[in-house]
């Protein structure tokens, strides 16, 4: 039985591999001779401060890594949304790699959609130009017209299965093999890993399989008026061509372009993160390539929320509910300084096994973990945090499964971009709220049950100081303090007088009773809290920046 074209199996395509030494032999011996001059030329250039040696080493870097093919390119775009790892002068030429690559022949390109469409394209569109506006790494981009419209017609490129199968293989092969050597502890899970990244890149050459997942992403945020979705034109779109309308923005490359356009990048920053939170938390299926080259600025939106188009939808994942979450409590856990309990987070996500002594681990997190926010959310770096974190995964048998390889990319490159925008960007001033107002407004069984867990102790009894965490949270680290204060009480009154509310109603109840005696000094202070968050004043002062947001 023959298989499909675009699935990915580490068995069969090994053993496909192996059977062909003549491929095999050469091109492992090639990459690792590539890998190795580039570790010498960087090991004694990397630190100069020479900068035609800097601009030299940078164009050597891009060309290494264009030569290597697809995958590897794939790996460096990944690299070039981090300038808080990567050196600027290095970055400029890394983010070539999203969009800017050599393209490949114009004759080949017009031969592909011939085949794919049945007919020229002269023939299918009024105009189609002679070169491509973009050249990624599995396609070319042409911006087409048809019916005075332009339209987005992306080309895959030639050889594409044959390229990416010998290369996933090669990467496993290299990876297994020198995983004891590498830095950071990951376990035996190395080769999982570069399978998840094979079958999202199998499925990323699935020009059909990428119109299936634009549809359903733009069927998520449809009533998002912030996140726009190119249309999918389904008449000029195949297995190896995807036709979609032209996006007319700005990428999210460069602040300065964005202000030279008139446009505020900490507003796009911001859409940017909240959409990425919305897709992890609320859909459950995400973009898994959210670099600047795949994402627009457009006009339009306001100072807090810019409008941000999406593009190509060929690498997507899923996030099971289960893990959905898991990774929520994790954050409250987090936000609660309650390490014991994130360490059963991680246990629970497959990041420990389930034989880990957990108290072990709750000082280490506290030391990572818990210095790290300071007296305000806006305080936290990710990457101050990453870099400890990557000390613990040494020390303690911390590993990734494969299931999360494409979120930690996700969230990886989100932040990098967000950094480009806005250097004093933090990703947790924005995720914090975010979180906290879905425990106070969402009334899924699931979310009240971790709301539950916040605000009653295992007695209980209530947690005055965790509830007041929250919406500290919520109302003073945020950036508009008051503009959530509404749909927050309008949820809250909501779920105590509903069915729902029954768990919340008894556990007051229950709250009010301590050793067999009737007690309101808890219900108090949470009484006085309500009444300081959501005073006469603040009601007001929401409404009035709702209404001016509209505007």
């Amino acid at each position: 039985m023959k298989r499909s074209y675009s699935k990915y199996s580490a068995k069969e395509d090994l053993l496909w591999l192996i059977l062909r030494p003549w491929i095999f032999i050469p091109r492992v011996l090639y990459i690792l001779l590539t890998f190795i001059f580039l570790f010498l030329r960087i090991l004694f250039q990397g630190n100069s401060k020479n900068k035609n040696v800097q601009k030299n080493l940078s164009k050597y870097l891009f060309d290494v890594i264009t030569d290597l093919g697809p995958c590897f390119i794939k790996l460096g775009q990944a690299l070039s949304t981090r300038p808080d790892l990567v050196r600027q002068d290095w970055l400029t030429e890394l983010t070539k790699l999203q969009d800017n690559l050599p393209a490949f022949d114009q004759k080949i390109a017009l031969k592909i959609i011939e085949e794919e469409l049945g007919s020229p394209a002269n023939e299918l569109f009024e105009e189609f130009p002679d070169s491509p506006i973009a050249s990624a790494s599995l396609g070319q981009v042409y911006k087409a017209k048809i019916n005075n419209s332009y339209l987005a017609v992306k080309v895959q490129r030639p050889n594409l299965y044959f390229l990416i199968r010998r290369d996933v293989v090669i990467l496993r092969f290299l990876a297994t093999f020198l995983s004891p050597l590498l830095p950071l502890n990951i376990g035996v899970g190395i080769g999982e890993i570069i399978d998840e990244f094979g079958k999202a890149l199998f499925d990323e050459i699935d020009y059909q399989k990428e119109a299936e997942n634009a549809l359903r992403f733009a069927n998520l945020f449809k009533e998002n008026p912030n996140i726009f979705i190119p249309k999918l034109e389904k008449q000029f779109s195949s297995k190896r061509v995807i036709t979609t309308s032209w996006i007319d923005g700005v990428k999210l490359r460069d602040r300065a372009l964005l202000e030279e356009n008139n446009l505020i990048p900490s507003s796009f920053v911001k859409t940017c993160v909240i959409s990425g939170l919305q897709q992890l938390f609320e859909f459950g299926y995400f973009h898994a390539d959210p670099h600047p080259g795949n994402m627009f600025a457009l006009k339009g939106g306001n100072a807090d929320c810019g409008n941000l188009a999406y593009v190509d939808f060929g690498m997507m994942d899923t996030i099971t509910n289960s893990d959905r979450l898991t990774l929520i409590k994790a954050i409250v856990h987090i936000i609660n300084e309650e390490y014991y309990l994130l360490a059963e987070d991680f246990q629970k996500l497959g990041f420990l096994t389930k034989e880990q002594d957990l108290q072990k681990l709750v000082e280490p997190l506290k030391e990572v973990l818990g210095g790290s926010f300071g007296a305000e959310v806006g305080n936290f770096n990710l990457k101050n945090v990453t870099d400890k974190f990557s000390k613990l995964m040494y020390s303690y048998p911390f590993r990734v499964p494969s299931r999360f390889a494409l979120i930690i990319r996700a969230v990886v490159s989100q932040e990098g971009l967000a950094l480009r925008l806005d250097p004093e960007f933090k990703i947790l001033k924005i995720a914090y709220p975010y979180i906290a107002k879905k425990l106070l407004t969402d009334n899924s069984e699931e979310i009240l049950e971790i709301l539950l867990e916040v605000v009653f102790d295992k007695k209980g009894h209530i947690q005055i100081e965790k509830v007041e965490s929250l919406l500290n949270i919520l109302f003073k680290d945020s950036e508009n303090i008051n503009s959530d204060l509404i749909p927050v009480a309008n949820a809250g009154l909501k779920l105590f007088v509903s069915k729902k509310g029954a768990e919340v109603r008894k556990n007051l109840l229950l709250s009010l009773i301590k050793d067999e005696k009737l007690e309101f000094t808890d219900a108090k202070k949470l009484l006085a809290l309500i009444r300081d968050t959501f005073s006469p004043l603040n009601i007001a002062k929401s409404a009035v920046q709702n209404i001016i947001s509209t505007v």
